[in-house]
């Protein structure tokens, strides 16, 4: 450690993200999307005057925000936007959860949320998972500095419907409920209609996942136009400029194109179905996914040694070396050749 760190920093533990390798593996390990963005993405990016490069973005990102507004039905002054939705979630964090009461989240689910609170100086405290290891939504209450989630959760797989978050949202009032929907789109149902009636409702998302874009870095908040304006009040006391202009109109273009983005969730899908199957029968307990992942564990192998039999053979997967998942793998679904090569390692390491 440096003497020149400040103090809170030596104390840091920072989320460490999925390996991205320079060798050439099959790479089922960070849960990016196996197709390439929509083909409209690529002539935005061709048709943009190199020239305007040389100027500062929209600080607003005011297409951008229109084009989300329009995909969700809400007014522009409900949406905002970042570099990726972990920078959405960190702004969240810093505007909503610094108070006086602990931010209430799962014990198990995205790895980020408690860096940032150690970052920032929240108190939290989490909830277990059920025995079917998902999110018991009645254990959240108002006696919080805010709430939030994944949903779906993150690494388990499950979703809670509208219903269910909406009779959250009616015992918790007080205090902002954030409901980060990275993976809403490969089969969970997205809460973004109730914020017309829970002022205290904010959902995020990203372009990473199904949207193909996560080298871009685009994320996005919905709620009310009281939140998005908190939001907006520390973007601008950080970073006036957060979205650059490629990615304003790459996200753009991305949004236009509904057929090619209904087309690659629904293949994702088929191919996450069809990988369960597969697995189960290879003596896996694969838990149920909303996701474009499966977390999945075998009764009589080791996690980490079926990690190693994979790396070995140039498949990369993720291995959470932790007490309550060390016995699991999170699988990224990939296309299905892919996810051919994966199943035959898993029976040659297996047998």
């Amino acid at each position: 450690m440096s003497k020149f760190w400040s103090p809170e920093v030596r104390e840091l533990t920072p989320y460490v993200p999925g390996e991205q390798p320079r060798e050439r593996l099959i790479k089922l390990n960070t849960n990016e999307n196996p197709y390439p963005p929509a083909p409209g993405v690529e002539q935005a990016l061709r048709d943009y005057p190199l020239d305007h490069l040389r100027l500062y973005p929209d600080p607003e990102a005011a297409a951008l925000r229109e084009a989300l507004a329009d995909e969700f039905g809400v007014e522009t002054e409900q949406v905002f936007v970042g570099n990726g939705s972990d920078e959405v979630l960190a702004l969240s964090f810093q505007t909503f959860f610094r108070q006086d009461k602990p931010l209430t989240m799962p014990a198990i689910t995205y790895s980020f949320y408690p860096v940032y609170c150690r970052l920032y100086g929240i108190d939290y405290r989490t909830i277990a998972l059920d025995d079917r290891w998902r999110i018991p939504l009645q254990a959240l209450d108002g006696e919080s500095g805010g709430v939030v989630f994944a949903n779906p959760n993150a690494p388990t797989g499950h979703g809670h419907g509208r219903r269910a978050i909406a009779e959250l949202l009616e015992r918790v009032s007080d205090c902002v409920v954030l409901v980060d929907e990275a993976y809403v789109d490969f089969g969970g149902e997205t809460a973004i209609p109730l914020i017309q009636h829970h002022s205290n409702l904010l959902v995020t998302g990203t372009f990473s996942k199904s949207r193909s874009l996560a080298g871009l870095r685009l994320g996005y908040a919905v709620g009310s136009r009281e939140l998005i304006e908190g939001l907006e009040r520390v973007k601008n006391s950080f970073n006036s400029y957060p979205i650059d202009s490629l990615a304003i109109v790459a996200g753009v273009a991305a949004l236009r194109d509904r057929e090619h983005f209904d087309a690659c969730r629904e293949r994702i899908i088929s191919t996450r179905e069809q990988t369960r199957r597969r697995l189960e029968t290879l003596g896996f307990e694969v838990l149920p996914s909303q996701t474009n992942f499966l977390l999945v564990r075998h009764g009589q192998q080791d996690a980490g040694q079926l990690f190693t039999g994979l790396r070995e053979r140039g498949i990369l997967v993720r291995h959470f070396n932790t007490e309550a998942l060390h016995d699991f793998l999170r699988i990224t679904i990939g296309t299905d050749d892919e996810m051919d090569s994966l199943v035959e390692a898993l029976e040659a390491i297996c047998h």
